[in-house]
């Protein structure tokens, strides 16, 4: 049995105004079983937030670190965490 967890990503790059939080919900729908959300912050990185097995957490953060994301990825800075809950389906906010 996978353990789940609560995977906190900070994404930065040309990833505001590109469609990046909508390809990386359906990025995560297509992972399946994660729960959290994609967010734009003010000072233009994108935050994601995912719970889930760990396995689909670490393919959303490969799929995050990749080159198949719209605009650009400079880095992405994560933490692993204990799932908090409270999500439903995973979001765009």
């Amino acid at each position: 049995m996978s353990e789940d967890v609560r995977l906190v990503a900070w994404v930065r790059g040309r990833v505001q105004g590109v469609g990046f939080r909508w390809f990386t919900r359906a990025k995560a729908l297509e992972i399946g079983g994660l729960s959290g959300f994609a967010l734009n912050l003010d000072d233009g990185r994108v935050q994601v937030v995912a719970e889930g097995p760990r396995s689909g957490c670490e393919s959303l953060l490969e799929w995050l670190q990749g080159d198949d994301t719209p605009g650009r990825v400079d880095g992405v800075t994560e933490i692993w965490d204990t799932p908090r809950g409270g999500y439903d389906g995973f979001a765009i906010r």
